[in-house]
């Protein structure tokens, strides 16, 4: 078996992997996005404390509040880690639908995305960004010193990944938005739910599941895992733990899992060890909480599920059918209609949504989808959707819009929804169900956060959630338009309200694990409908209006229950909270006595501040040659430039180079200088020579990259022109043989790609095409003549099995002249090590690659084995020019698997390919070692 050069492309993979394990993956690479806005915002910026805000025009109230905001609570946050004061800019990006927030290093920024999310916590969304991120700020500057010398921030980040593991640094910041003030995700029962159901079904996750998460089972998410630890660790060892143990892995860096050594030092226990303790107390605890409480049990109306799926928002239809949106590991969001005897017919499937929502009244059904912007990926709108099941036709309402959580009344006729627009100023807006024309704006002149509306049959009365630093609020307005305050400010999550009759269900954790409720207008008083054991989410009234359809959470996720209308006794608050050793520990609210200065603001000029070094990395390029690279990237990722060396071992020889990429514009353009050495052989006489130069190549390109979205399909074209120039210095000799220039030779490519959404199981999109067509020719230099077209296919389509896919490629080239020999198209496997017998003119391709088990596997700290794939595959060459190539020109089998390696966050795709040559070539079977990473 030939398997030498495989060996040989394997070592030269791990050592690149090795090296990229430290450095970023490309010359012009970020971490976390790389995204833009149009160059019609407007920027300004505010300096105070270290931080230096900017922001959209349309933010300066919110910006002026925050900037007082973050320095006044910075040092509370920074307190544990001995962190009071630190320097680095916030960019606040309004033109998004999506809530987030993050900090990274290299560039050095905090990112806020502004819009707040209709399902979060009970406190103002850029508060509680700014205690979570703030506190990342504290842990960077921990672990870095706050300083860059000389430019190492892409090393900070890239040691900070691999020694200490992503559930330390979220828990610990989930565990200061919790402690640092009177809510954070710590206090929601719903939050840590996943845990508490695996482990009272007496279904134990090890603990690199419980990390690095399932394609199988609900797991809890290293959010949650995080979050308990390090409450734990706080409780048995203090306040002063997190900061011992940043501090013993910075300052002994050069070790196999640090992190896991630092906490044996403190602890007496490794990460794996602490983690098993740690859940013997959570089941402990969780056990004596259950016993407290007076929960029921409810039959599931759905089918059992063989892997974690969720049926969100149950609603009974006129023909007791239930209707639903179906989530689960190996199906995307669909609709799905269930009959009595539990048989599931799939409606439709739908796009990205900020969380799942949909409603439902008189033969329309309603939801909101995100929708991008083709070019500028920071902008994005949440726009409504309207089926009608009479017609079974579907269309988007609105276009553009920033519209979130549409109810549409029982009769079908008024739509009610969210709308938040580019300064953060939200409303109820009242929309027309044929036209999506705006209506009516309910006033909120306390701009309140507002979230999930709901009408009543008739749409005479709407109530509706608010939110702000006191906490989440139920209101009503009836139908006489008198709005009524029904909950006053509380710490306890409400959620989606509901009409059942005159009073309103929603859903809240008073007894401490997440019920539904129902309150009266007139009297207001609570009354709880469901016992649920875990936990019971939107409810619904079913048509004969006696008893409600609602979510009951099991182990595998989200089923469907019904309970008849009835009251229940109020149970006591039994919440097991891990939180409290923290509380005590430390400011249990840092959101009172905020200042309210004034701030000066002036206008931040993006153009005027494209260049932002920060790293001085080592890389390496597509040929695998390693280099060390000077790196900047500015704040709104306008510009991307970097400069270095590169060096060729083969020719022991340094190049030297600089590039920049620019994408402010609606073309990405770019360029890239570099001197390099090059070799070459020629025959002059009987005698075969080597010819050694510099040259100096000039490479530029301008392209339109475009993404489209529909639903459940997602679009993208590609236009790119490219050209180069070539000045070649050589010997006297060589000179007068070779040409010195290549002038501008251009290559055009054009493509398009068509997919549908995936999920963690598939192997591939069950429909895509997939078409690039690409030309090359020399117009400016008549001396070099020929040309080059090439057309590159795929085609996926399902398999014989969920989550099975084939792929049909077909790839043609015509070439002549300078380029007759290129190879532009994919080629079949193998083709590397196999004597070619005659010129390549096209390839038929047919992969098909199939899941064969998920087994969730810890091999103790050496790798865990996320799932197991196999394929085969028949590979053609020039069809139809060949007579005596009828069959394949290879075939063959893989094996791959998905793992974590040394309990590190990257994906490590692992496999072996067998790869069998037709007899007419005289050639050994292939063995090719598959190995590729993804964070």
């Amino acid at each position: 078996m030939n398997i030498n050069k495989s060996n040989i492309k394997l070592k030269i993979s791990i050592l690149h992997t090795i090296i990229l394990t430290f450095i970023s993956v490309s010359v012009f690479g970020q971490i976390f996005d790389s995204e833009q806005n149009p160059l019609s915002v407007k920027w300004r910026q505010i300096h105070s404390n270290g931080f230096t805000l900017v922001y959209p025009t349309e933010l300066e109230k919110e910006a002026q509040r925050m900037v007082n905001t973050i320095g006044h609570i910075y040092p509370y946050v920074g307190q544990t880690l001995i962190r009071q004061k630190t320097s680095i800019p916030i960019v606040f990006q309004n033109r998004g639908t999506i809530a987030n927030g993050f900090v990274q290093l290299a560039p050095k920024k905090v990112q806020f995305y502004t819009t707040p999310p209709q399902q979060f916590d009970s406190q103002d969304w850029l508060n509680n960004l700014a205690v979570h991120e703030l506190r990342h700020v504290a842990q960077f500057d921990k672990m870095t010193g706050g300083k860059a010398h000389p430019f190492p921030e892409e090393i900070y980040f890239a040691y900070m990944g691999l020694s200490i593991p992503t559930w330390f640094f979220e828990g610990d910041a989930v565990n200061s938005e919790t402690s640092l003030t009177n809510v954070g995700r710590g206090r929601q029962p719903s939050w840590i739910m996943p845990f508490r159901t695996s482990l009272l079904s007496e279904k134990k996750f090890s603990y690199s599941k419980a990390y690095f998460g399932s394609d199988k089972d609900q797991t809890p998410g290293y959010y949650q895992l995080g979050y308990l630890m390090v409450a734990n660790l706080k409780k048995e060892f203090g306040e002063s733990i997190q900061d011992s143990l940043l501090t013993a892995i910075h300052d002994s860096p050069l070790r196999l899992y640090p992190f896991s050594q630092s906490l044996k030092k403190f602890t007496g226990n490794s990460t794996k060890k602490y983690y098993l303790k740690m859940v013997a107390q959570l089941e402990n605890e969780w056990a004596k909480q259950d016993k407290l409480n007076k929960s029921e049990s409810y039959k599931s109306l759905n089918r059992p599920a063989k892997y974690a799926s969720n049926y969100f928002l149950p609603t009974e239809l006129a023909n007791k059918h239930i209707l639903a949106l179906k989530q689960t590991k190996a199906e995307t969001a669909t609709f799905v209609s269930i009959d009595e005897r539990k048989n599931e017919k799939e409606l439709f499937k739908i796009g990205y949504q900020e969380q799942p929502w949909f409603s439902y009244g008189n033969g329309k059904l309603i939801w909101d989808e995100i929708r991008f912007d083709p070019r500028y990926r920071q902008r994005s709108y949440s726009v409504i959707c309207i089926y009608d099941f009479e017609k079974q036709t579907k269309r988007q309402l609105t276009f553009k819009t920033r519209l979130f959580s549409p109810t549409i009344s029982g009769d079908g006729k008024k739509i009610v929804a969210v709308q938040i627009d580019l300064s953060n100023r939200c409303n109820l807006v009242e929309l027309d169900p044929q036209t999506g024309k705006i209506n009516k704006t309910y006033p909120n002149p306390e701009n309140f956060i507002l979230q999930t509306p709901a009408l009543n049959i008739d749409g005479s009365q709407l109530c509706w959630i608010s939110v702000n630093e006191k906490g989440k609020s139920l209101w009503l307005q009836d139908k006489t338009g008198n709005i009524t305050q029904l909950i006053s400010e509380t710490t306890q999550q409400l959620s989606r309200p509901t009409f059942i009759g005159d009073e309103i269900a929603f859903n809240a954790h008073i007894s401490g694990i997440d019920n539904i409720y129902n309150i009266n207008p007139s009297t207001k008083k609570i009354t709880a409908l469901t016992a649920a054991k875990y936990g019971a989410f939107n409810p619904s009234l079913t048509t004969d209006c006696q008893s409600i359809i609602f979510n009951n959470y099991k182990v595998m996720g989200y089923e469907i229950s019904k309970t008849p209308i009835s009251p229940k006794e109020t149970q006591e608050n039994h919440f097991v909270y891990f939180g409290a050793a923290a509380d005590k520990q430390e400011n249990n609210n840092i959101f009172k006595n905020i200042p309210d200065s004034i701030y000066q603001s002036k206008p931040y000029q993006p153009l005027a501040h494209l260049f932002n070094f920060h790293s001085v990395s080592p890389t390496i390029d597509e040929d695998d040659r390693l280099g060390l690279y000077l790196k900047s990237n500015d704040l709104l990722n306008i510009l991307d430039f970097s400069a270095g060396i590169d060096y060729y071992s083969d020719l022991r020889k340094i190049a030297y180079s600089a590039g920049f990429s620019f994408k402010g514009l609606y073309p990405i353009l770019n360029a890239k200088f570099t001197n390099r050495p090059r070799t070459g052989f020629y025959r002059l006489g009987n005698a075969v020579n080597q010819a050694n130069w510099r040259e100096n190549h000039l490479e530029l390109k301008a392209s339109v990259p475009l993404n489209f979205s529909a639903y459940q399909h997602n679009y993208s074209f590609l236009a790119e022109l490219g050209t180069s120039y070539t000045q070649r210095n050589f010997a006297p000799k060589e000179a007068m043989l070779f040409n010195k220039t290549i002038k501008f030779p251009l290559n055009y490519k054009f493509g398009f790609s068509h997919s549908t959404r995936t999920t963690e199981r598939d192997i591939a999109p069950k429909w895509a095409q997939i078409v690039n067509l690409s030309y090359f020719n020399q117009p400016f230099d008549k001396r070099l003549t020929g040309d080059l077209f090439a057309v590159e296919s795929a085609f996926y389509f399902p398999g014989l099995a969920k989550n099975h896919s084939l792929m049909a490629s077909f790839n043609y080239q015509e070439s002549s002249g300078a380029l007759k020999f290129n190879t532009e198209i994919n080629t079949v496997y193998g083709y590397g090590q196999i004597n070619a017998k005659s010129e390549l003119k096209n390839t038929l391709l047919l992969n098909y690659r199939f899941p064969i088990a998920f087994p969730d596997a810890e091999i103790g700290s050496l790798a865990y084995i996320r799932n197991l794939r196999g394929g085969v595959f028949s590979h053609y060459e020039n069809i139809g020019l060949e007579t005596n190539l009828t069959q394949p020109k290879t075939f063959g089998v893989e094996l791959r698997s998905s793992i974590n390696l040394l309990r590190y966050q990257p994906i490590v795709d692992l496999g072996a390919r067998v790869v069998f040559v037709n007899k007419i070539y005289n050639q050994n079977p292939i063995l090719e070692l598959l190995f590729n990473y993804s964070f």
